[in-house]
This record gives C-alpha cells, sequence and structure tokens, in this order.
C-alpha cells in the first residue's frame, strides 16, 4: 500500500507524515506539495528510506487527478479554498481519499460517483471537524435518544503559525460567511460572529474560556446519523489574546477584507494585516500550545435524563515530542493519520462521501489517539443531578 500527503510539507501536514511513518504499515509515503524545496528538506531531516517527493498543485485538478491514480490513498491537508479542488480531483481519480478541513461545499456531490467507483473519502478529519465528530458518535451510541448535542474546542497556537492557519483563524468570523449557524429541530438558524458566547472548561492547563459559535460542518452531518437530534451547537476559540484581536477586527470592519487604494495600491484590509502577521514575530508567537475538544450531549441513557461530556487535550507539559507549537500541530495532524490508516486496512465498508462520525469505529479511533498520549476524560451525570 501506498500513500500521497498532498500537502504534506505543512505544518499540519508533516506532523500527519511523521505519525505514518511511525504507526502505519505503507510501504511508500509520498510528500505532494508545489513546495519542492520544503518537502525535500523535510525528507532529508526524517531520513526514511520510505518517504519520497512529487510535486501536486491542487489548482491543477485534471494533472492532480492523473498523479492520484498512483496511489491507494491521498491525503489533503491543504487551506480551506482548497476543498473542493482537492475532493474532485480525488473522486476523478477513483482513489479513496480524507483531508483536514471538511469545509468545501460540494464533498456529498460527488457522493454517487465515489460509489459508483467504490471509493470512500472522507471529509474533515483533524481535531474539529473530525475528532470531535467522532467524540459526538461514541456518547450518542450510548444513549437511548439524543436531544441535544454542544461541541466546543480550544485552539491554541500563533494567529499567523502558517498561511493556512491564518487564513482559518479569520474565516471562522468573517461576516458573510453562511454556514455560521445553530441546527434547531430540522432547521438551520444563521447566526453572526460572536454569538452565543458561554463560557466552557477546558482540562488544564487551559481552563475556562468564552467560545463563540463558529461555521463548522458538524452541524450539517451530524444530522445524518444522530437520528432524533433536536439542536447542535458548535463552538470555539483561540488563545484569549488572538481572540481580542480578532474581535477588534471585526468590530472595525476588517473581516470584510474590503480594497483600499494605499499609494496607488489595491489590496484588501484583512489581506495585509494577514501578510503582516506572517512577516513579524508576533505573528509567529503564544503564550500557550495545544488542543483542546469538549463535547457535551443531553439526553435519556437506561430510561434516566442523561448528560455525558468528553474532553480531550494535548499532553500537559514539554514531552518530547509535544514542545511548542507541536502541541497543535501534532493534535491536529494525528487524526488525519489516523483516518489514512483505517482506510487503508479496509475498516470502513460504506463507499461514497462518509463524515467521520459516519466512517470511523468511535471506540477505535479513540484507542488510537490514547496510544499517542491524546489525554481523554468522560463525565456523566443522570436525572436530579443535571441542573
Amino acid at each position: 500500500m501506498n500513500i500521497l500527503c498532498v500537502g504534506g510539507a505543512g505544518q499540519i501536514g508533516r506532523e500527519a507524515v511523521i505519525d505514518l511513518l511511525e504507526h502505519s504499515d505503507f510501504e511508500k509515503i509520498v510528500i505532494g506539495d508545489v513546495e519542492e524545496k520544503n518537502a525535500l528538506k523535510l525528507i532529508k531531516q526524517l531520513g526514511d528510506k520510505r518517504l519520497d517527493f512529487t510535486t501536486v498543485d491542487i489548482t491543477d485538478p485534471e494533472k492532480s487527478a492523473s498523479i492520484f491514480r498512483n496511489f491507494d490513498v491521498v491525503f489533503g491537508s491543504l487551506p480551506i479554498k482548497y476543498d473542493d479542488l482537492f475532493v474532485s480531483a480525488v473522486v476523478k481519480a477513483g482513489v479513496s481519499g480524507l483531508d483536514i478541513t471538511g469545509m468545501g461545499k460540494t464533498y456529498f456531490q460527488y457522493d454517487g460517483e465515489a460509489k459508483n467507483k467504490d471509493i470512500i473519502f472522507v471529509p474533515g478529519v483533524g481535531m474539529t471537524p473530525g475528532t470531535t465528530n467522532v467524540l459526538a458518535r461514541y456518547i450518542c451510541d450510548q444513549m437511548d435518544e439524543v436531544n441535544e448535542i454542544y461541541i466546543s474546542h480550544g485552539a491554541f497556537r500563533a494567529i499567523a503559525l502558517s498561511p493556512g492557519l491564518s487564513s482559518t483563524t479569520f474565516i471562522e468570523y468573517d461576516p458573510d460567511i453562511p454556514d455560521r449557524v445553530i441546527y434547531e429541530n430540522g432547521k438551520y438558524i444563521k447566526v453572526p460572529p460572536f454569538h452565543g458566547e458561554k463560557l466552557i472548561e477546558l482540562p488544564e492547563p487551559f481552563g475556562v474560556l468564552p467560545q463563540y459559535i463558529i461555521p463548522h460542518p458538524e452541524c450539517f452531518t451530524l444530522p445524518r446519523y444522530i437520528k432524533g437530534v433536536k439542536r447542535i451547537e458548535v463552538r470555539g476559540t483561540w488563545p484569549s489574546k488572538n481572540m481580542r484581536f480578532v474581535r477588534a477586527l471585526y468590530d472595525y470592519g476588517f473581516l470584510r477584507n474590503e480594497k483600499i487604494k494605499i499609494e496607488g495600491i489595491e489590496i484588501g484590509a484583512l489581506d495585509f494585516i494577514m501578510s503582516y502577521l506572517s512577516k513579524v514575530p508576533e505573528g509567529k508567537e503564544s503564550d500557550i500550545w495545544g488542543y483542546s475538544l469538549h463535547v457535551e450531549v443531553i439526553g435519556k441513557r437506561n430510561g434516566r435524563k442523561a448528560k455525558h461530556i468528553v474532553t480531550t487535550a494535548s499532553p500537559s507539559g514539554n514531552l518530547p515530542g509535544w514542545e511548542g507549537a507541536r502541541a497543535y500541530t501534532r493534535s491536529v495532524g494525528i487524526p488525519l493519520s489516523i483516518g489514512a490508516q483505517l482506510i487503508s486496512k479496509g475498516r470502513i465498508k460504506e463507499k461514497g462521501i462518509v463524515a467521520p462520525e459516519g466512517a470511523f469505529d468511535p471506540v477505535e479511533f479513540i484507542g488510537e489517539l490514547r496510544k499517542r498520549g491524546i489525554r481523554i476524560f468522560e463525565k456523566i451525570e443522570e436525572e436530579d443531578e443535571i441542573s
């Protein structure tokens, strides 16, 4: 079996590659990227004979598909803007695959074609979406009845760690994005940025932080698999300093990215800020690094009203391999690697476009996270314990 890792030289993709080297049975692991210099540097650094490189420019989906056909599995660790191009190329190639963001608009339009080609594509296999979907399914499978699902996360990193991550920071609070919604009784209620503030307690060292509704695909995919759920909300937060900055940009209209002219040169207001942050130390620094999830399901269990909460956190302290920024990037890259391995091993019987909660066995997926050192905690309250 061989795998192509598109974007595998990036901050997140390389962590998935490293995890594949450590845990997978792939005989060949090829990094596909437009940045040949970065990829070759990473290959030299890792020093594993299974590694190779090929140029992949996803803006040319026809050529990309011709490359993808030579592999058993293809994963994508690319900025959100390339999601639709990537899934179209993978399905056209007729190979199974997955990606990291799950934010594309056209994924499920390819479901029939993917089924006809007897392949599977799983969108959004990171921490969130991805692990959050699997955790929600894990809890819901233990419930007699599911009424409400509340998903939250804390992504603790520098605001402009990479170009792709920089754009993700601001997309979640883009005032024009249509998918910032709450799912309620089969309908979607659109809400503005910074809506629905809620204090969420995350495991130490992250603590209690205000979180807001964000435009993530769990609201759209979970109702496909969790029957009877009446309400789904997805929230998130960045480090407090980053959140204050993003809120100020929102309040002053920068997130609309309107074009302005400076000495005759036209540039988007937000484009300028992202470019600036990518070039200064402040854009690369963070007081705290890591990732934490909080998934809460309310319903009935054993005939009694119940609330089941699962939280996760990256390893505490500067453990080897988890120092600094890697506490964040490794947290996100590991689920992508796990998903690719489960696909290659034939663990997923369904074909087509399948969201993480429908694709992966939750117990198996969680077990793989634990093997890597991801901390996972559970709390169950029943009947009169619930306020």
